[in-house]
């Protein structure tokens, strides 16, 4: 039995149980409309006021630009790991509800946050951030980091270990990165990892008490 002969066992095996194929789909409509929110909820947030605060790591160094890197990694890591998570449909509806939930713990602290942008910032033009902001480069989208935090919810629900490890250096990477340009507080890169792991056990609760119904 070849890879995708496998693949199609695991999936055709997983959607057999009505509650898995529910939970599943649940999950897509969840992500679909949390990312729809965010879509206009990311217009409201740059066109609202915020405060700035002087940062005593920032201030240590000039920023760089290193928006190709970042750029490079967040894509290829994604790339990478649907690709890894695809293999288990299971592992794959953590994944996605965990991301899920990140969003929305992120939609209510940027709310609860209104930041302005450190003033040395180099913008980091992202095309997928932009297409969710409305066509134009996003500048207050800061508190939590959001290419930190997905990064890390890749290394969260990784099953392999090398691959777990990949996706960690990945996270330390990616926040060094977003630190380095400017783009965000060093708060914000702190409590990525930590909204990630809130999400993911919080997700992991959800499918636990979904597992029990009949």
């Amino acid at each position: 039995m070849n890879f995708f002969d496998d693949l199609k066992l695991n999936w055709k095996n997983y959607f057999r149980i009505n509650r898995n194929r529910n939970f599943f789909i649940s999950t897509l409509i969840f992500v679909s409309l949390i990312l729809f929110f965010f879509t206009n909820f990311l217009q409201f947030v740059e066109n609202r006021e915020g405060f700035s605060f002087r940062d005593p790591i920032l201030v240590l160094f000039n920023p760089i630009d290193l928006t190709w890197l970042i750029f490079a990694m967040i894509y290829s890591g994604l790339i990478f790991a649907l690709i890894s998570l695809f293999k288990s449909p299971r592992i794959l509806s953590t994944a996605l509800l965990t991301y899920g939930i990140m969003v929305l713990i992120r939609i209510i602290s940027m709310y609860s946050l209104p930041l302005n942008p450190p003033e040395t910032m180099i913008a980091l033009e992202d095309p997928f951030v932009e297409f969710f902001g409305g066509g134009k480069t996003l500048t207050k989208d800061l508190f939590f980091s959001g290419h930190t935090a997905t990064s890390f919810i890749f290394y969260l629900t990784s099953v392999n270990k090398k691959i777990k490890m990949l996706f960690l250096i990945l996270t330390v990477i990616m926040g060094l990165s977003v630190l380095l340009m400017h783009v965000h507080y060093t708060v914000d890169v702190v409590a990525a990892p930590l909204a990630s792991f809130a999400s993911y056990r919080i997700s992991k609760k959800i499918i636990k008490k979904f597992e029990k119904i009949d």
